[in-house]
């Protein structure tokens, strides 16, 4: 717990910084100073070469890069921008986790607390898992159970899952698992007797200032929405365009992942951990603690919707990942350094992922030359 207090000390200060300077900034097309300049030119280089996307850039509270590259929409020509909106996969579930421990300050559930305080018919395999497991993955559910966009709704959802076989034993070891995260939001909505994305929009995204963010309540133009393209170059389209419940995905991808956003949005939601106005400081230590090891030689942790690790250089990371094989989000904190990095892309055939080692060794590069 202690390491926990000293990256959450360390990121809340850099955070404060980054809010006070990013409120004279916006997420207009911003190319700033040498390592933004660099950083553009590499984006330029893979758009050349067919990457589309979005990459933001933020270092001791100035947004040094926040530019769209490449087509948000070929057929229609439309360039992809800082106000594109894109599909964040799995940063989805940071949300969730943030809103379960919303619900614990307002004294409505506990981590602790366990599954079939909520659920009924609740098995004996599954009798000790606890919100806790949920949260860091090791309730021994499987990865998935069908399809993102097979209708499926929340009673039904929570008997196939309740109904699944356990991969171990409760606690017992880390095994990524969307099942969990759409657990959770089965529980949420329970607990508030609203919609999951109701209740983050009105005690997260709202509180955050993030009017792009979310399933159904943005009310989003067409034209604002990236469209996904397979690795044959074909269009997917947009996850507006797939079957989903009126107010939202069904189940299999409902809390887990799915949400839209922006990259201004999700800077802002990084801003918004600055303060306490949507977690507190004794539920952010838990959001970022390092609870459980993601591999047997512990090089990389677990939190609530967070990963906590180090890069290849050795600098403390809180980090998360999201795609749905089309889609691809990133998003960043350099705790030590006070650097945010937020990418996203739209092609299989070019996704982000495989640039984001790249990006921080320019990021670094730059960073060591710069002292």
């Amino acid at each position: 717990m202690k390491l926990t207090k000293i990256l959450l000390a360390v990121f809340c200060v850099g955070l404060i910084v980054v809010f006070v300077m990013a409120r004279r900034s916006n997420t207009q097309e911003i190319v700033r100073g040498d390592i933004g300049g660099k950083l553009d030119e590499h984006m330029k280089m893979l758009a050349s070469g067919g990457f589309s996307g979005v990459l933001l850039f933020a270092r001791n509270g100035e947004i040094l890069l926040s530019k769209g590259y490449g087509e948000a929409n070929q057929a229609k020509r439309l360039p992809y921008s800082s106000h594109t909106v894109f599909c964040v996969g799995s940063l989805t579930k940071q949300f969730t986790a943030a809103a379960i421990l919303k619900l614990e300050m307002q004294g409505k559930l506990r981590v602790t607390d366990r599954l079939n305080q909520y659920l009924a018919g609740v098995p004996p395999d599954k009798a000790d898992i606890t919100l806790h497991h949920l949260l860091t993955h090791s309730a021994g559910f499987a990865p998935g159970l069908g399809d993102d966009y097979e209708a499926i709704n929340r009673d039904e959802y929570s008997k196939l899952a309740l109904s699944s076989k356990l991969r171990f034993t409760p606690g017992e070891r880390f095994s990524y698992s969307n099942v969990g995260y759409s657990l959770l939001g089965i529980i949420i909505e329970l607990v508030t007797g609203r919609p999951y994305e109701h209740y983050l929009h009105d005690q997260l995204f709202e509180t955050a200032g993030m009017s792009n963010t979310g399933y159904r309540i943005p009310k989003w133009k067409p034209h604002e929405l990236a469209t996904g393209y397979s690795k044959d170059g074909s269009a997917w389209g947009t996850p507006l365009d797939k079957l989903w419940a009126a107010d939202g995905p069904y189940w299999h991808l409902r809390a887990n992942g799915g949400i839209l956003s922006t990259v201004g949005d999700m800077y802002k939601w990084h801003l918004a951990l600055a303060g306490e106005q949507a977690l507190s400081r004794t539920a952010k230590e838990k959001y970022f603690a390092p609870h459980i090891a993601m591999q047997p030689q512990g090089k990389s942790f677990y939190g609530y919707g967070w990963m906590i690790g180090k890069t290849p250089v050795g600098a403390n990371m809180i980090m998360h990942s999201g795609s749905n094989g089309i889609f691809f989000a990133s998003f960043i904190h350099y705790v030590d350094e006070k650097m945010t990095l937020i990418i996203a892309s739209n092609k299989a055939s070019h996704s982000a992922r495989g640039e984001i080692d790249k990006l921080g060794q320019l990021i670094f590069d730059d960073l060591r030359r710069s002292h």
